[in-house]
């Protein structure tokens, strides 16, 4: 296996290292080491494995916290009642800039994600296993690697999907495993039920890669082994991506129930202008609510916040949180699927509100024309994509009141944008406007409704938002049919 494919962020631990027990001495555990860092898995049945995770209140791990056992439940009654086995599916894609606990798993210890899957695959008579991985990420190699060292109870396939935001959305991962496009549902489906939300069509269980690593720990421990460390309501511990500015991020486990600020302090870090809690779908908190945050589902609801992915992204002192917000807001736009009203209209019109704020000279109204685009966005969208980036960019304009003050009232903060964000490489295309060709016919803004506004003076006003991937039909034909030949495409 190449070592360059298995460049992963450092891994620590506070307390008693579970999922990432072994890492301390070995850079990757193959079957072998895996078997003298975890004694036997012993089978369990159907009934006992329900039980189990019940008792540990085990729930997903890859933001939405749904408790495992009432989706195999969901699942099994569909088995049962058309008589068609059960599909399990782990979810190792991971498409958000700020979080790689998945990706370390996958690559590092993957046989604890597959002993979780394998477990339930034989307790529920399942079909088939299949596990989806980034394309070009370390779990593509690691993960079919450790197929080939062990038996297993059922077909198992390793299946590669576009590392993209949305394509970790539940409905996606499985269009993807199906052939289809990787882009959410039009029209939800539950997995459980099968049919059109399912692998073909089988009932399908799909949980994340730490949820099926929690599973196999569990199984190991016994619920009172278990509940150990955490808290009574949130037993066991959990998977955090610290990211360190000017650093690689670190992958972090910790006992549920943990206060952040101690976390902050064992990596030496500070909570700076504030703290992301929950990655890109998550939410800011002030410092002096970081650092006393409990780092569990119940902890952080009580402050307005989730855990989401474990993503956790303090700010540093030294960069504009403005700028910052915008940057992001315009890439969460443009990773949308584009395939409702809230990813089309809201998500762009905040992010271009979040961009003029940013460079100075926006319109008083701005900030509230973000809150209103980023209200009619919440609830209304195909999956938790608008939801989530509305939950990002309003708790943001509420913690950083003051330097969005300061750019509605004069020429802003004062500091520059370093890029703290995490975000990847600019890809795709942008729109240009040649102002020296633009007569003001309009005729763009027809063609490409929901890329290009017009000023109040007819002309289109300038787009920060680089051209997504369901927008570029509109963008290319707005360009070839420009009268004034005003528009191109650029890189």
């Amino acid at each position: 296996m190449s070592g360059a494919a298995l460049t992963l962020p450092q891994v620590r631990w506070l307390g008693t290292a579970r999922l990432t027990a072994g890492l301390d001495r070995h850079q990757r555990l193959d079957l072998a080491a895996h078997t003298r860092v975890h004694p036997p898995l012993a089978p369990l049945d159907r009934d006992a494995l329900l039980t189990l995770a019940d008792a540990v209140d085990l729930r997903g791990r890859g933001g939405a916290g749904f408790p495992f056992a009432r989706k195999a439940r969901a699942t099994l009654a569909t088995a049962d009642r058309t008589g068609a086995p059960p599909v399990i599916v782990v979810n190792g894609t991971e498409g958000e800039p700020p979080s790689a606990k998945d990706k370390m798993l996958l690559a590092r210890v993957p046989h604890l994600v597959l002993d979780g899957a394998c477990l339930a695959a034989a307790a529920f008579g399942a079909e088939e296993i299949v596990i989806g991985v980034g394309a070009g990420g370390p779990g593509e190699i690691s993960v079919p690697a450790a197929l080939d060292e062990r038996d297993l109870p059922c077909p198992t396939r390793t299946v590669c999907l576009p590392e993209r935001f949305v394509s970790g959305e539940s409905g996606a991962l499985i269009r993807g495993v199906n052939g289809l496009p990787v882009l959410p549902a039009p029209l939800k489906a539950r997995a459980a039920d099968g049919g059109t939300g399912g692998v073909r069509r089988r009932p399908t269980l799909l949980s994340n890669a730490e949820t099926w690593a929690q599973l196999a720990i569990a199984a190991r421990l016994g619920p009172d082994g278990y509940a150990e460390v955490g808290t009574a309501a949130e037993p066991g511990t959990i998977l955090l991506t610290v990211n360190r500015p000017g650093a690689d991020p670190l992958v972090a486990e910790v006992p549920a129930g943990t206060p952040l600020g101690p976390v902050l302090d064992a990596f030496g870090l500070a909570p700076g202008e504030g703290v992301l809690v929950g990655g890109y779908h998550g939410a800011w908190l002030p410092p002096l609510d970081a650092v006393g945050a409990p780092l569990s589902r119940a902890g952080l609801a009580g402050l307005g916040a989730t855990l989401g992915a474990g993503a956790i992204v303090p700010l540093p002192s030294d960069t504009c949180p403005v700028g910052e917000i915008a940057r992001v807001a315009a890439w969460l736009a443009a990773e949308s699927a584009g395939q409702c009203g809230p990813c089309r209209r809201g998500l762009p019109d905040a992010a271009e509100a979040l961009a003029a704020l940013a460079a100075g000279g926006a319109p008083p109204t701005a900030v509230e024309d973000a809150r209103r685009a980023l209200g009619a966005a919440q609830g209304g969208g195909a999956c938790s994509h608008p939801d989530g980036t509305a939950r990002f960019v309003l708790t943001a304009l509420d913690v950083f009141a003051q330097d969005v003050d300061a750019h509605l009232s004069g020429p802003g903060c004062g500091r520059a944008v370093r890029g703290a964000l995490p975000l990847p490489r600019a890809e795709g295309v942008r729109l240009e406007v040649d102002w020296s060709r633009c007569d003001g016919h309009g005729l763009c803004a027809v063609l490409a409704p929901d890329l290009i506004r017009l000023g109040p003076h007819g002309y289109p006003a300038s787009s920060t938002i680089p051209v997504a991937a369901w927008q570029e039909h509109d963008a290319r034909r707005a360009v070839n049919q420009c009268p004034a030949l005003a528009l191109r495409i650029q890189p």
